[in-house]
């Protein structure tokens, strides 16, 4: 049965709003994630000071929206505080998450709320992203398929866990879904217009993620591959990717960067660059971004330079890491995998595997020729396919292991992927009993997935599925932004109030400045620098704790063992999922 534009269409707008009001009413008790403290003062310093000092390893755009409420609240700006001023000496990473501190709480702002609102910014972008995927997959599809990928959209435990908080993630996923739209529109018809216009789409993309730079071998390749398929004129589209490039970074991103750095005083941007990339592994470009930095001229496309250089850099030297057990600076090959295994749905596998058999079987019984002539017809499909491809290759190979949030640029496409196979297997049923049964079978899946998502609010950050034990072990697996990111620090405060606790030691991890809420109940609890336990309440956030406990791999050279003693505890309460909470006597 074809579903109508006008119910297809009701549908979505339902099942957006469902999605907004998940988002708003989950997101308003999950206290500053760790990531958020950077992001929200940097974006607010880029639009009120045209300032690019803060948080320069992430494009500005997501951020500069994430700080378009702000502007409308009476904010004040410790422009004269010294992690702002920054003039003694070239400043440490860390002094970003320290300004953050002082802007949020130590200014006399008002944190919650400056935290609502440029989290509601960015669920107003999840939103958008939801429509433009609907309205892509219609055009590209039906509208059974496109109301199907809506649904796993809007019920997916990983977008409503990331969409809802100030990070950059989900407006990776806007400029890749943005920009691959163009692209293909470009590769169909290369007129002109088509290629300005897909310049300004990779140019947004460009400004949102540096991760999106994959963007650039996968046009590559699909372009050969479009040419190959359609016997198109190899040189022309060639040329004309190349103006596609120059239009996305003079008409967009070098604009862009322009207003960032106008207030950005030469001399410190030149110091900055330097601190932040003279360790970099390819010297010849490090020493371009650092030449580009001392001349005027040149100053916003060194500034961009210099992110991308910062977010390779990290990527390869790696990130400290708790995995299954186990602690480690390197990455682990199966880490990817295994948290995609773990934190999606289990119906989202079986759906997944349904359209994967159907397509094997396919391919048996159809010949090279046939083969060849469908990838004509459904290019789009062999150009998500192999951004799902390119995307994953990279992780894999990649050395930094932070969270399932760095692989949200491939799930719309594998949503696609999945209910455009589940459609095809179902069409091709001609008995009708059978795709009668077969459907309601699809359905009872598409039903387990929404009532995973459901049953997981608000807990959508912690969220694990039933093979890792559920949410409640989950943190066995990994923790960080997959499990334990500073959320619950408002459900500790609540259960200090109402336990009337007096002091607590703490040991946070997350964004949060704990004695500004706390007060003279705050004791700081640091494990490294303890002769014994202490006595008392204790609360410990997971990052902490599995950090503290954890097994070194070979070579990891830094303290481990230091939480070995709460072993002889339980917990006698948890702040959500993320802060164990402990009575020693």
């Amino acid at each position: 049965m074809n579903l109508s534009d006008k119910t297809v269409n009701i549908a979505a707008l339902l099942l957006l709003g469902i999605m907004f009001i998940t988002a708003v009413s989950s997101m308003k008790e999950d206290s500053l994630t760790f990531d958020e403290l950077a992001h929200i003062p940097a974006g607010y310093s880029y639009l009120t000071k045209q300032d690019y000092r803060l948080n320069p390893e992430h494009p500005p755009l997501i951020k500069d929206i994430q700080a378009i409420p702000l502007l409308f609240l009476d904010l004040n700006f410790p422009d004269n505080d010294q992690t702002w001023l920054q003039e003694e000496s070239a400043p440490a990473w860390w002094v970003q998450f320290d300004f953050g501190k002082e802007f949020l709480y130590g200014s006399g702002n008002n944190p919650r709320e400056i935290i609502f609102w440029s989290r509601f910014a960015a669920i107003i972008m999840l939103i958008f992203l939801g429509w433009l995927l609907f309205w892509w997959t219609k055009r590209i599809t039906n509208n059974n398929v496109a109301l199907g990928v809506l649904t796993l959209f809007a019920f997916s435990p990983t977008f409503l866990a990331h969409g809802r908080l100030a990070n950059t993630d989900v407006g990776a996923v806007f400029g890749a879904l943005l920009a691959i739209i163009f692209w293909l529109k470009f590769l169909q018809t290369p007129t002109w217009k088509n290629v300005l216009l897909s310049g300004i789409a990779f140019g947004i993309a460009m400004l949102l993620k540096f991760s999106l730079v994959l963007l650039i071998p996968f046009f590559a390749i699909l372009t050969f591959l479009y040419v190959f398929l359609f016997s198109k004129p190899l040189l022309s589209y060639l040329s004309k990717s190349l103006i596609v490039g120059f239009a996305g970074f003079m008409l967009i991103i070098w604009p862009v960067y322009q207003f960032h750095v106008w207030n950005y005083p030469a001399e410190q941007q030149l110091r900055d660059t330097i601190a932040d990339i003279s360790g970099h592994p390819i010297p010849p470009a490090k020493d371009i971004a650092i030449w580009m930095a001392g001349q005027e001229p040149l100053r916003a496309p060194a500034q961009y330079l210099r992110g991308l250089l910062m977010a390779s850099q990290r990527t390869a030297w790696g990130n400290t890491t708790y995995y299954l057990g186990e602690i480690s600076a390197d990455s682990w090959q199966s880490y990817f995998p295994m948290l995609y295994l773990l934190k999606i749905p289990l119906a989202f596998h079986l759906l997944s595997l349904s359209a994967l058999c159907f397509f094997l079987i396919w391919l048996r019984k159809t010949s090279w020729r046939s083969i060849f002539d469908s990838a004509r017809k459904n290019f789009w499909l062999i150009a998500l396919f192999l951004w799902v491809a390119v995307y994953w290759l990279a992780a894999l190979i990649g050395n930094l292991n932070i969270g399932i949030r760095h692989l949200l640029p491939v799930f719309p496409f594998t949503y696609i992927l999945a209910v455009f196979g589940i459609y095809q297997a179902v069409k091709s049923i001609s008995k009708t009993k059978l795709r009668q049964a077969v459907t309601f079978f699809f359905f009872l899946l598409f039903g387990w997935y929404c009532f995973s998502s459901l049953s997981a609010f608000p807990h959508y950050l912690s969220y694990y599925n039933g093979l890792a034990g559920g949410t409640e072990n989950g943190y066995k697996v990994a923790v960080d932004s997959n499990y334990d990111w500073g959320q619950d620090f408002y459900r500790l405060l609540t259960f200090v109030e109402e336990e009337k606790i007096e002091k607590i030691y703490l040991d946070y991890f997350g964004g949060e400045d704990e004695e500004y809420w706390l007060g003279q109940k705050y004791i700081r609890l640091n494990p490294k620098e303890m002769k014994e336990p202490p006595k008392g309440w204790l609360a410990v956030s997971l990052n902490q704790l599995v950090g503290g406990i954890a097994e070194p791999v070979p070579g990891f050279d830094q303290e481990t063992g230091y939480y070995d003693w709460l072993k002889e505890y339980s917990p006698v309460a948890k702040a959500g999922y993320s802060i164990f909470i402990y009575r020693v006597n």
